[in-house]
């Protein structure tokens, strides 16, 4: 990776952290310049300030109004490199709803693996923040979804994780879906107690995850 690319990376995730929209748009602008890949700024730039802002959070530096500060930084930078992103043009159309569980706002997660799952080729349903577990399973119903992505940041809020999928065992559905959990205080321990299908601690990783397990249960029923 050259030097300039990757100290423009390390100043998109900075501008995040920082809470600096200015320079978050600034170092954006730069790397579209250089012709280097929006998707790459996301991933590797502002989403990796993203995280680390999250773990100031959780280390209780930061707070819910810094990490929103934050956010907004990583949107203004967003803005800026997401009309360049390339979308992979795959045959099918994937479809995904995403969603906040009942309970909780905090959304930034959520919003980072919608735009990466777009990018992977998936037309996302974006049901919000605060979402009841038999939500998700009527819009899962009314599309034909491959995936269904549950994010928090509370441990409170965790169990209606588990409530969507017991819905979906209870509708004979739960084959036919992909369950991908994330956030803060999920782990992998916890995704495979509940039985959900996957978890990875970045949004990229998990959308490109969530794809391989999609075109798995499509080859498995072929």
């Amino acid at each position: 990776m050259s030097n300039l690319k990757e100290e423009l990376l390390n100043e998109l995730a900075e501008s995040v952290v920082d809470m600096d929209e200015d320079k978050a748009v600034d170092v954006a602008n730069k790397f579209i310049e250089k012709k280097y890949d929006a998707y790459e700024g996301i991933a590797s730039g502002l989403a990796v300030g993203m995280d680390e802002a999250g773990k100031l959070y959780e280390e209780e530096e930061y707070y819910i109004p810094e990490l929103l500060m934050c956010s907004d930084a990583m949107y203004a930078g967003m803005d800026v490199l997401k009309p360049h992103l390339k979308y992979e043009e795959t045959g099918e159309r994937y479809k995904a709803v995403v969603g906040v569980v009942e309970g909780d706002t905090h959304d930034i997660g959520k919003n980072l693996f919608k735009i990466m799952l777009e990018t992977t080729g998936f037309e996302v349903y974006d049901l919000g923040r605060d979402v009841p577990p038999v939500e998700f399973i009527k819009k899962a119903k009314e599309i034909g979804a491959n995936v269904i992505g549950l994010s928090t940041l509370m441990t409170t809020t965790m169990d209606n994780m588990e409530v969507v999928i017991e819905l979906l065992k209870k509708e004979g559905i739960r084959d036919n879906v992909v369950v991908m959990v994330g956030g803060g205080p999920i782990s992998q321990n916890f995704a495979d107690k509940i039985g959900a299908d996957g978890y990875a601690p970045e949004a990229s990783r998990a959308a490109r995850l969530a794809k391989e397990l999609v075109r798995g249960k499509k080859n498995a029923a072929i």
